[in-house]
């Protein structure tokens, strides 16, 4: 059978825009005399559309699109066409919806399978939404007996999955009433490493049944989900027959019939696969919220300047102004580093000097501040929220988009300032820990020196007091991070931490101020989802509660 992948980057609620990519792109792979064209999961609505799903108005207009295809369809008789969109259920019990995938073919739609498992874990909130599929089934294309699953009905490996939340094996099933090819329409959230697993899972179930199978993963970025496409179709023994690109639309036509390249599958690195996903979230955030340029505040660090790189390589050098606003402690190193960086970017850069607005505020609050204190949290504060309010004052006056600049260790301990330099539209690394950081900024200078090499060498500092280094209050970045990894995306105990072989004085301390912090995080800018367990919707704690973590 020849298939068209069609690895594509919907915009939430645009149905108008995205049926219009669906016709589009099959006058484009006519050519290609494909048997079946493949788009992702609940594409006509693009995913995840939330709280839309639950306007009479907008499941409306997603069927009359699904009319408009059926219209469109028919002058491409010889071609089936799979896509995604929310189906009314018609029962009065239930959330009344199912997130289906609609086979349409000759102006008919002659067959419907909606998704079985609906992931209830970290970001996702599919029980919110929808109804699980009463069945299964498969349906005949010609010669071919499709087996059609959405996302998550194929990820129910228990090879890869020990006690998953599911009794039931879509795929087993499918394969039990006699599909011949897999068909998976997936939007299917990045995160590090995840590449690896995903690619296990459907090569487990083409080697256990013997079936090829296809999945079709949506590509882009949605507020702070990111999706890395990598779609890709394999024979019977699980080999590849194509992988397609990450981070990037494409659209491409095989034969299943073909035999796939043992060995050929080469997934991205670490560094690499963070940096194009953080590049790809940043310009689709920027665009998809109808900015065109976008504002950062540069310290003379590494997290400012790597933010600033992404911004240029996302966006062009001619959309990102950056701004330097020196205080009474800013080293003329740091003053001097961002200069070198906006050269090297081609950037617009302004100065603007903030010691007398500084002796001002301060001035103004007189002796209600204590001055003599060697560390005040109180003056430290005063800067940041200065600048803060800069920065602010210049999106309004350019209409910039300010991207905040935290990472995620400092998120995690709230060793950042309310309204300082948390202030922004969006933070693009507050999901990369310090250590990842380092990692970005060599992975950019790969070709040449982009960030001074100065800014990645020196101590990293907030500069808000005389001779001051995170260190002063913080583990070093890789005892912290190892700390906060296990707390965080692995859950572990204070007492599990210790058993690695952390200190238990620092474990308490950490754990106490991921605790603590938590109302600072619930009014941070949408962050960028990197890694398996985000700051943001997979993660919900409470503020104001009591609790331990024995």
């Amino acid at each position: 059978m020849r298939i068209t992948l069609v690895q594509l980057d919907p915009v939430v609620g645009d149905i108008d825009g995205n049926t219009e990519r669906i016709d589009e792109t099959l006058r484009l792979c006519r050519s290609d005399k494909p048997d079946l064209v493949v788009f992702p999961e609940l594409f006509l609505t693009g995913y995840p559309p939330r709280d839309l799903l639950e306007r009479k108005s907008f499941i409306d207009r997603s069927y009359r699109a699904v009319k408009e295809i059926m219209e469109v369809s028919a002058g491409f008789p010889d071609t089936g066409i799979l896509f995604g969109a929310p189906l009314r259920t018609g029962k009065e019990t239930g959330r009344g919806l199912y997130n289906s995938a609609l086979l349409v073919k000759d102006g008919e739609l002659p067959f419907t399978q909606h998704k079985s498992l609906l992931p209830m874990y970290d970001v996702f909130d599919e029980v919110r939404y929808f109804d699980p599929a009463p069945s299964t089934g498969v349906a005949a294309l010609g010669d071919t007996t499709l087996g059609i699953s959405i996302c998550e009905d194929a990820w129910n490996d228990p090879l890869l999955f020990p006690g998953r939340f599911y009794t039931f094996d879509p795929q087993a099933d499918l394969a039990a009433k006699g599909a011949d090819l897999f068909v998976n329409i997936s939007a299917s959230p990045f995160h590090a490493g995840k590449e690896c697993v995903r690619f296990e899972i459907f090569r487990n179930h083409a080697k256990k049944h013997s079936v090829p199978f296809v999945v079709v993963n949506q590509v882009g970025g949605n507020d702070e989900l990111i999706f890395d496409g990598r779609s890709m179709c394999l024979d019977a023994k699980g080999d590849p027959i194509v992988v397609l690109s990450s981070f990037e639309e494409a659209i491409v036509t095989i034969d299943t019939n073909t035999p796939g390249v043992p060995g050929s599958y080469r997934p991205l690195g670490e560094a690499e696969s963070i940096h194009r996903a953080l590049v790809l979230g940043l310009r689709d955030y920027v665009k998809k919220c109808g900015f065109s340029k976008v504002i950062v505040s540069l310290s003379g660090g590494i997290d400012s300047a790597v933010v600033c790189c992404l911004a240029v390589e996302a966006l062009g050098p001619e959309s990102v102004v950056a701004a330097t606003m020196p205080g009474p402690y800013s080293s003329a190193g740091s003053v001097g580093d961002s200069k070198a960086l906006a050269e090297n970017l081609g950037i617009r850069l302004l100065e603007i000097p903030v010691t007398k607005i500084y002796d001002t505020y301060t001035g103004a609050l007189g002796d209600l501040v204590d001055r003599e204190k060697e560390a005040s949290v109180t003056l430290e504060n005063i800067q940041a929220r200065i600048r803060g309010n800069l920065i602010m004052a210049l999106s309004n006056e350019y209409g910039c988009l300010v991207l905040s600049t935290g990472n995620k260790s400092e998120m995690a301990v709230g060793y950042c300032t309310l309204y300082g330099d948390m202030s922004g539209g969006l933070a693009v690394i507050s999901d990369v820990p310090k250590t990842t950081v380092y990692k970005l900024a060599r992975e950019i200078n790969r070709e040449w020196p982009v960030i001074p090499e100065a800014i990645i060498l020196k101590p990293p500092s907030a500069e808000l007091r005389p001779n001051q280094t995170d260190q002063d209050l913080l583990p070093p970045y890789e005892i912290l991070d190892g700390i906060l990894e296990a707390y965080i995306d692995e859950m572990d105990s204070p007492a599990d931490i210790v058993a690695k072989g952390f200190d238990k004085e620092t474990v308490e301390w950490v754990v106490a101020q991921v605790n603590r912090n938590e109302y600072k995080r619930r009014q941070a800018a949408t962050g960028l989802k990197v890694t398996p367990k985000a700051f943001g919707s997979g993660r919900r704690m409470p503020i104001a509660a009591k609790y331990y973590s024995d």
